[in-house]
This record gives C-alpha cells, structure tokens and sequence, in this order.
C-alpha cells in the first residue's frame, strides 16, 4: 500500500522559489509501471496537474507551467520534489503529489508578503 506524504514550507514570497517534496513508501519512485505526479487546487477552483517524472527519470511538464517547474527525484529517499520558480499569489493553493489513484494529504502553500 503506497503512501505520500508532501513536505515544505507553508509561506513563500512572490518572486521566490516554492520546493516541496514527496515521501514515498510502500512503493519505489524508480519503478516505470506509474508516473509520479504534483497536482495543485487553487481556492475556488479546479484541480491542476502540473507535472510528473516517471521511473525513469523522464518528465513532462504542463504547457502553462512548463517554464517555472521543475521536477526531480532523490531516489536514495525514494523522495521526489517540485521546484517552481518565480511565484505570484496566483500560485497559492494546495498541493498535492499523486500516483495512480493514491494522493497525498495536501499541503497549503500561500504566497505573499
């Protein structure tokens, strides 16, 4: 049974990078049969997949986001992390890591000054 977990800081101000990480276990970020994933939920709105890197190694990043992100793994921690660089307000949401139907519990994210 995998579990996540996401990790990182809470408060970011605009123009900073935000990097949270997800903890795996039950499962390895280096197996290829799943892609490991980041999904974020503005308030008031809908959910948005931002990007995932697979076992490989290989990611793919949405088109509206690709610019600022960037997404790695530590596979020695079976961890892997979101780096979005250059946030405004409108980057705050919850954040979520995701695999193949399994979520993490979220984490807040708010940037301001």
């Amino acid at each position: 049974q995998v579990q996540l977990q996401e990790s990182g800081p809470g408060l970011v101000k605009p123009s900073q990078t935000l990097s949270l990480t997800c903890t795996v276990s039950g499962g390895s970020i280096t197996s290829n049969d799943y892609y490991w994933a980041w999904i974020r939920q503005p308030p008031g709105k809908g959910l948005e997949w931002m990007g995932a890197i697979r076992g490989s190694g290989s990611t793919v990043y949405s088109p509206s986001l690709q610019s600022r992100t960037s997404i790695s793994r530590d596979t020695s921690k079976n961890q892997f992390t979101l780096q979005l660089n250059s946030v405004t307000p409108e980057d705050t949401a919850v954040y979520y890591c995701f695999r193949g139907g399994s979520w993490g519990q979220g984490t807040q994210v708010t940037v301001s000054s």
